[in-house]
């Protein structure tokens, strides 16, 4: 590895400017465990953001899916409908309540959950006498399920809707928010996501009893008694009020970063779009994806080389790039799970690539970027 460059990252958090002062507040005000005053504005501040009346600050995506989960009902052997094409926190959380994950593969088009084969899916198992308990679709590198069309599938059957948004703050479906019109959605603040809060996610929905029981839930569940009175099992969920401040910060900056990242994914479009063999994850007509990752496709014959190819070349010189995500019905863990379809997903896990997208990149960092991947072609 090149020690003389220095190091660009996928995605590292960048800071907006007011996280500081928000912290400080934070410290001034000696709330620092969970809960305080800037957990509720930041609330109240993602709210405003997404169009959703109700927001539950927790300590991750992963753990709002989980509470998601458990809200509507999720029991042992119950079918839960996903997202083959995602990252393992999508779908964990079904099996924190001892349900059944199954895949549904992604189209071409969005390279998300494809409307026709989660049909199919679910007449199979209202057939069997199993009526999915979910379907968490996945907003994959930021862009947005086709939550109507879903819905048409889903709603005649009273199947609930919750879209895991990790990926997808900040972009849009058809003008509104994304995970907007789901019954609820999930977001992550991850170091790695567009806006960060260090860690921590999100529950947001509409109905207010979800979202209030979200918040008891994810505070151990405790009675409105004096002492400790437990009559369910909850979980340390919740965010702290340090964590929420650097969050308020990031808040305010979502237009810029969204702006950004577009501009990144752009630029690799406009320089390496005319590469044989390359080509780029397409935008849904019906929305705007926030391009969180900028995500390329290699044939190697055309190129002349991997995608692994590439991303060995580029760490050598102190690059890091990452495959795209492997399916969860190829996963090991998930060996003896169904799923429907499976052939796009397993291709775009093939061919695909994600390029570095941090948006404190300058355009000297990716001109040495877009160089060294034209220089493992042909």
């Amino acid at each position: 590895m090149s020690t003389n460059n220095k190091r660009i990252y996928l995605s590292p958090p960048h800071m907006g400017g007011n996280e500081q002062e928000y912290v400080r507040q934070a410290f001034e005000s000696n709330f620092i465990a969970p809960l305080g005053p800037m957990v509720n504005g930041f609330e109240q501040d993602f709210s405003e953001l997404t169009g959703f009346k109700h927001c539950a600050a927790l300590s991750s995506g992963t753990a709002a899916l989980h509470l998601a989960l458990r809200i509507v009902g999720v029991e042992p052997g119950d079918v839960v409908i996903a997202s083959s094409l995602t990252f393992i926190g999508s779908v964990s959380p079904v099996t924190f309540l001892g349900a059944e994950p199954v895949f549904i593969d992604s189209d071409y088009e969005t390279w998300n959950m494809d409307p026709e084969l989660l049909a199919e899916a679910v007449d199979h198992y209202i057939s069997k006498g199993r009526k999915p308990k979910a379907v968490i679709p996945t907003d994959l590198y930021g862009q947005c399920a086709d939550y109507d069309r879903i819905l048409e599938i889903l709603e005649p059957h009273e199947i609930p809707l919750i879209v895991d948004a990790a990926e997808s703050v900040g972009a849009l479906y058809k003008g509104r928010h994304a995970g907007k019109g789901a019954l609820m959605a999930s977001y992550s603040f991850n170091g790695n996501k567009i806006i960060t809060s260090s860690g921590g996610g999100l529950l947001a929905s509409d109905n207010d009893e979800m979202i209030s029981r979200a918040r008891w839930l994810s505070q151990q569940a405790k009675e409105p008694e004096p002492y400790y009175e437990h009559k369910e099992i909850g979980y340390n969920y919740r965010m702290s009020n340090v964590v929420a401040a650097v969050g308020r910060g990031q808040v305010e900056v979502i237009p810029d970063r969204v702006k950004r990242k577009r501009e990144i994914f752009d630029y690799y479009e406009q320089e390496l779009g005319h590469c044989p063999g390359i080509s780029f994850m397409p935008e849904a007509d019906y929305g705007e994806c926030n391009r969180w990752l900028s995500v390329i496709l290699v044939d190697k014959d055309e190129f002349g080389a991997s995608p692994d190819e590439i991303r060995i070349a580029l760490e050598e010189e102190n690059i890091e790039s990452r495959p795209v995500w492997k399916p969860m019905h190829n996963q090991p863990v998930f060996k003896n799970n169904t799923v429907f379809g499976g052939k796009v997903s397993e291709d775009l896990f093939a061919r695909g690539l994600c390029l570095p997208s941090g948006t404190a990149m300058t355009t000297e960092d990716m001109e040495r970027i877009v160089d060294l991947i034209k220089r493992c072609g042909k």
